[in-house]
Formats: structure tokens, sequence, C-alpha cells
């Protein structure tokens, strides 16, 4: 029952989403309706308007291809008439030489199977095997009907190509601005929780491994940026001049892939900053931690730096594009700073383990800094 109702909750919080704003529901959506459209279409062309006993595959095909890029459509279809041809034809050669429908799906089902793994047809080979099923146990198979069965699949792949390209042309732009937001915030998100235990004293193998754990999840969001920016790229293909007017575009531009790579360093850096707490608390090892001051104020760092990818966060979804400066954080910052500094000058007076540690921290802080809010003058 607890898992009926979480499914309840994400399909009612779905539903909400496709109604309040524009976003991946409300894409998911419109190809969906996109693709339930292209196979009626498909149908009244080829089975009631032309007629055709055989019209099964023109649906069939025109569903299939409502991809979620133009580009992916076409691509898609290509793959796949070719594996419907190719299937058609073998069953039909079966079907000829041992004259028996058993007998043929014995011979050519298998060598298709076989060719549904060339790469050439990608992830579409599957579809020459159930064709020749579809070929085989459908009726007799004649030059007719297999003539019916291409035809029929090469109008299904133009009405499909078709309505993905003409109807709304699915361009994502947004998917890029989402995810950068949200590694923005999961980044202050993991900072917020460092500096929270270090202020609060909690810091120990468990703790260490809990921020370790949140920096991978850091990796995933940044897996899912660069998934959407690759999406991004490829819906502009082939949807250019008149397709794209056919569709709202977001007038604001897209955040330059710089931004990719910038919080991809900010990812790093969290990475980096959360590996060296978790060797500082290991009893295992040489170095040791910062004193309770200095873990105060290292403390206060991180939570600043948190407060800026929070507004870099903000900023990303506003749909600002260069990244702001906020003269007040810049002041704190070198205020802490400058506390930090000094309290690595008397960790040097009690040994090297303490300054080491210290000064790697506070290295990565400043690194951290220098990514989140960058100087417009060196950008």
């Amino acid at each position: 029952m607890d898992a009926v109702r979480r499914e309840a909750r994400s399909v009612g919080e779905a539903a909400r989403a496709v109604w309040r704003r524009p976003g991946r529901e409300r894409d998911l959506v419109v190809q969906s309706l996109k693709a339930a459209a292209a196979a009626v279409l498909a149908w009244l062309v080829g089975g009631v308007w032309m007629g055709d006993p055989l019209a099964l595959m023109a649906p069939w095909v025109a569903l299939v291809l409502v991809q979620a890029t133009v580009y992916s459509s076409l691509l898609t279809g290509a793959r796949q008439f070719g594996a419907i041809c190719v299937g058609t034809v073998l069953a039909s050669a079966a079907e000829a030489v041992t004259g028996d429908t058993t007998g043929a799906l014995a011979l050519s089902v298998p060598v298709l199977m076989l060719l549904a793994n060339w790469r050439r047809f990608g992830d579409q080979g599957i579809y020459a095997a159930t064709t020749a099923l579809f070929t085989l146990t459908a009726g007799s198979v004649t030059m007719s009907s297999v003539g019916h069965r291409v035809g029929q699949a090469a109008l299904g792949a133009a009405i499909g190509v078709a309505v993905n390209a003409l109807v709304l042309p699915p361009v994502h732009l947004r998917d890029v601005r989402e995810n950068l937001a949200a590694l923005a915030r999961e980044a202050g998100d993991v900072l917020g929780t460092v500096a929270g235990d270090l202020r609060e004293g909690e810091w120990d193998a468990q703790t260490a491994a809990g921020w370790l754990s949140a920096s991978a999840r850091l990796e995933r969001c940044l897996e899912s940026l660069r998934s959407a920016r690759r999406w991004s790229q490829e819906s502009l293909r082939l949807t250019y001049g008149p397709l794209r007017a056919l569709q709202r575009v977001p007038q604001t531009p897209l955040p330059p892939q710089d931004e990719d790579e910038r919080l991809s360093r900010v990812t790093g850096h969290v990475t980096a900053l959360t590996r060296a707490l978790a060797v500082a608390v290991d009893d295992k090892r040489t170095p040791a931690p910062p004193d309770g001051p200095a873990l105060r104020a290292y403390a206060d760092m991180l939570h600043l730096i948190g407060q800026a990818c929070h507004t870099e966060s903000d900023r990303l979804l506003n749909d600002s594009v260069d990244p702001c400066m906020d003269g007040e954080m810049d002041e704190k910052m070198r205020r802490l700073h400058e506390r930090l500094q000094e309290r690595l000058r008397e960790h040097a007076g009690q040994g090297a383990t303490h300054t080491a540690v210290l000064g790697t921290l506070l290295l990565q802080a400043e690194n951290l800094w220098a990514e989140v809010v960058p100087d417009h003058g060196d950008r």
C-alpha cells in the first residue's frame, strides 16, 4: 500500500507540473499525444482512405517514430525502415523456399535475430524479426502483400517524421538550464550540510561518509547535465528556420557550455574538499583536523559559499546568463579568509599535520569561491 501511495503521489505531482508550467512533464505529454495522432493519421490514410487491408504497418511505424528530437526521428526511421524491408524480404524468401509457414519461421527468424545485433540497425534491429513474424503469420505471402507491407511502412515513417517535425517540433532547451540550476543547488546543499556539521562539532567517520555520499550525488547531477546538453544540441539539428518558428522556443539564450565546465569544476572541488575532511578524521591517517575556532571559521566560509551556490541556482532558473557578483558576500568572504589565514599562521607553530589539513581545506574553499562567484573581468 505504501508503494501504491507513493506512485499515486508521484503521478499527482507530475499532473500538477503539466498544468502549472512548461517542463519535462509537459514535453512528455505533448510527445505522447503527437505519437498517438501520428498513428491515427497513418491509419486514416493507409487503412481508410487507401483501403489497404494490410495497413497495420503504417500506424505501427508512425507511432514509434515520434521521437524526442526530429533528428532522432529521421535516424530511427531510416534504421527501422531498413530493418522492416530486410525482415519482409527474408521472410518471403524463406516461405518460397520451404513452402511452409513453420519451416519459413525456423529458417528466417534465427538469421534475423542475429542481424538485429548489427550496429547499423541500432536499437531498431528487432523490427526485422517481428516484421518477419507478422509477414508469415498474417496469411499467404505474395509479391503483392510484400509490396503492401513495405509501402505501408514507408507511409508510416513519412507521417511519423512529418508530425514530429511540423507539429510543435521538440526543442529541448529548458533541460540544460534546469540541470545547471539543480547542480548548483545540490552543491550548495552539500556545503551547507558540511558547514552545519563542522559548526556543531559533529565530525566523525560516519559523518564524513555522509559527506562523501552527498558528493557522489553531485557526480550524478553532473552526468544528468551532460546528457541534457547533448539532447539540447541534437534537438536543434534539422529544426532551424520555418520548423523552429512553429515551436515556442525560449527567447532567452541558452547558458553557454562554459557554464557546464565551471559547475563541473565546482563539483570536483566539493568532492576534493569532502575527501580531505574524511582523511583528516581517519585515525589511521597522519593529518590532524584543525582546532575548534578554525573549524568554526571554516564552517562559516563553507556556509557562505553554499549561499552563493543557491544564488547561482536562482539566477539560472530566472533565465539570466552571466554569473552575478554580490559585493556584500565578497566582503564577508574576504574577512573570513583573513581570519583563517591568521589561524593558519597559528597552526604553523603547532606542527605540520594541523597546518597541512587547514591549508588544504582553505585552498579548496578558495578554489570553490573563485568558480562560484567568478570575476566578470576574468570571463
